[in-house]
């Protein structure tokens, strides 16, 4: 089994408007409630292709319930901590440009912390457990710590997605996977890339510090991955690009997946390079006839 765990879930509102004008009355011409948060996008992307999966996280509120409603619906396993407050809210307004105003999320109190803290106690050593997206800040700053060291004690393998300090603590235990997009990659080690030496000398920072595969994304430009024998550069294929949002989230579900079924990096990164681009060529996260027509116009080479 994959578990994912999201501690900052959402219902991203997604608002459409021909022209906004700031203090006037506006009119959306389109709109569309989706379940947010990373690690949720990873159970969903990991369900199409038909990878065991359960969804973990903290949620509440009627804006929980539209989340919980909307993955049983799908048929997506869910075993979240239900908590007091309300799952946040997150708009995305798409006009002329793309504004977003996301929700601070809710306040997690400690009885309810330690609840998951419980639940991935209780994995094994033949689960996997990914670890995605920001914490509510009302979590303790090592939150992801605490749960890695939970999940380890079983044996369990663990990918993890976030960003800075809570990163950085978490590599000494050695996550299977690390994904930072170039622009988090920098902000990490507090450098600026100018040519592409210095993404490799980085992303090779990363396993040198603990992690045992690193994939950098690059947008339009692809992404690379950093293993212990080589680093391989993959070419995504080319689309419309409709969505931004989850195609981070669908690589990562693409790699794991793959990689639980065969073992082999080269191939889990092919199926996580087509996963993600299938996500920003569909309205919504891709679905799985989307991703495996992209297969075999991925390009992976070795460098």
């Amino acid at each position: 089994m994959i578990y994912t765990v999201t501690l900052n879930p959402s219902i991203d509102y997604i608002v459409h408007a021909d022209d906004v004008k700031l203090g006037e009355l506006n009119y959306m011409s389109s709109d569309l409630k989706l379940p947010g948060g990373k690690g949720i996008n990873v159970s969903r992307i990991l369900h199409e292709l038909e990878v065991g999966t359960t969804a973990l996280g903290f949620i509440g509120g009627f804006t929980g319930e539209f989340i919980t409603n909307w993955l049983s619906r799908d048929n997506v396993n869910t075993d979240f901590v239900n908590i007091q407050e309300d799952t946040r809210i997150n708009i995305k307004l798409k006009a002329d440009s793309e504004t977003e105003i996301n929700g601070k999320g809710p306040v997690i109190s400690v009885a309810e912390a330690n609840l998951l803290l419980d639940k991935v106690e209780k994995v094994s050593s033949e689960d996997m457990i990914a670890l995605s997206g920001s914490m509510p800040k009302a979590l303790p700053k090592d939150y992801y710590e605490q749960l890695v060291k939970r999940m380890i004690a079983s044996g369990a393998e663990f990918v993890i997605d976030t960003t800075g300090d809570a990163l950085k603590s978490v590599l000494p235990y050695g996550p299977l996977l690390v994904k930072p997009n170039l622009e988090e990659l920098q902000q990490l080690f507090d450098v600026t890339f100018s040519k592409k030496e210095d993404i490799l000398h980085y992303g090779k920072q990363l396993l040198e510090l603990g992690a045992k595969n690193v994939i950098v994304s690059m947008a339009g430009d692809g992404a690379l991955l950093f293993t212990e024998d080589a680093v391989y550069q993959g070419i995504s294929p080319s689309g419309e690009v409709k969505n931004s949002v989850g195609a981070g989230d669908s690589m990562i579900a693409g790699f794991i997946g793959e990689y639980r079924k065969t073992g082999d990096v080269e191939t889990a990164f092919k199926m996580g390079l087509a996963s993600g681009s299938a996500t920003a060529f569909s309205n919504d996260l891709a679905k799985k006839n989307d991703i495996l027509s992209l297969l075999d116009k991925v390009k992976v080479t070795r460098i």
